[in-house]
């Protein structure tokens, strides 16, 4: 596990170092859109742990290089060849560590303040979508997309998008549909939008004083998601969703649904819903692990991966069935591999 040592420290993928007042974390791989690694994750956690009771640093800054992505999601090519060989351990192993460390973010007795530009989705998300103070631009594009790729809104998704207005959870999670600033602030991801162009004097301000005061939004923009009819989302199953959406003609929408891994999207209905009732996002990181765990060897994961990402060719061919029985076995109990929390009352 890599430590964070006294002073600069640098993964080649993440920089981590303290300036000024200001605990500071860059992603650093834009060409490969900042995607986060297991080593990463575990580093970003490591510096959170060593920063929560250190007087010199006042509040943490995570920011990335380039102009395309704050962090379009998780590193999953080691999990993928992994899975096909048929070791289902070494994703396990990487998702309770990245769940840990949104936790870790979630829970945090400092301010973080994340600068969320460009594609942030999927991990990115489990990074930047649980500081304290969430800063959008221009250029922000958020999603949690996994229906797409045989997986569910992880790294405590479904817990923010439970938290959405009306039925905006559930058809985030179906669709994966992106949010810009507008979309993201009205839906409970982020909180003040700022021109990028003013990202850079901000975050120096905020290195030299160490106070979130200097903090200053400016009006958002507006929000497509806050005025559109999300009611057939309201289904109770499903097939409940897509009739409604025949019904309504909504053919944009349907066809989105008609790609998606059907198991995913039932699994992600019912998981938005279930946090709902959650009293900590634990809870419903305890619950995506129990899908994410058996995802390589009982879900769509491996084939929505190979086609969306290995071959490219975009034709995944669905074979895991989204029945509640199904759905049930999937999020039922690890018995000894749950994810545990030390600090469970």
């Amino acid at each position: 596990m890599p430590c964070l040592l006294n002073g600069d420290r640098d993964l080649d993928d993440l920089h981590i170092r303290i300036t000024g007042r200001a605990g500071r974390i860059t992603f650093s791989r834009p060409k490969a859109l900042n995607a986060l690694s297991h080593d990463m994750a575990r580093a970003l956690h490591a510096a959170l742990d060593q920063w929560r009771r250190d007087p010199a640093v006042a509040l943490v800054v995570i920011d990335a290089e380039g102009d395309r992505a704050f962090c379009a999601g998780g590193d999953i090519a080691a999990v993928y060849h992994a899975g096909r060989a048929g070791d289902h351990q070494l994703g396990r192993a990487f998702f309770r560590d990245e769940y840990r460390m949104n936790a870790a973010i979630a829970d945090f007795p400092k301010p973080i303040v994340a600068f969320m530009q460009g594609f942030v989705m999927g991990g990115g998300v489990g990074v930047g979508g649980h500081a304290s103070h969430r800063i959008v631009g221009d250029t922000t594009q958020i999603a949690m997309p996994e229906s797409g790729i045989g997986l569910i809104p992880d790294v405590g998704g479904t817990w923010l998008l439970s938290r959405a207005p009306g039925r905006i959870g559930e058809y985030l999670a179906l669709t994966g549909a992106r949010m810009q600033a507008g979309d993201a602030i009205h839906a409970g991801f982020a909180d003040l939008y700022l021109p990028e162009a003013e990202w850079p004097p901000l975050i120096a301000e905020l290195e030299q004083a160490g106070d979130t005061r200097a903090i200053r939004g400016r009006p958002a923009p507006e929000s497509p998601l806050a005025v559109r009819d999300l009611s057939a989302f309201g289904g109770r199953h499903l097939d409940d969703i897509v009739a409604a959406l025949e019904a309504a003609g909504d053919d944009d929408t349907l066809a989105i649904l008609r790609r998606n891994s059907p198991l995913s999207m039932a699994a992600s209905l019912a998981m938005v819903r279930a946090a709902r009732s959650d009293s900590r996002m634990q809870q419903a990181l305890s619950r995506e692990f129990r899908f994410t765990a058996r995802a390589t060897a009982e879900a769509d994961f491996l084939e929505g991966v190979r086609a969306q990402i290995i071959d490219k060719d975009r034709r995944p061919a669905w074979t895991a069935e989204a029945t509640t029985e199904k759905v049930q076995a999937m999020l039922a109990s690890l018995d000894q591999d749950e994810l545990l929390w030390e600090d469970a009352e």
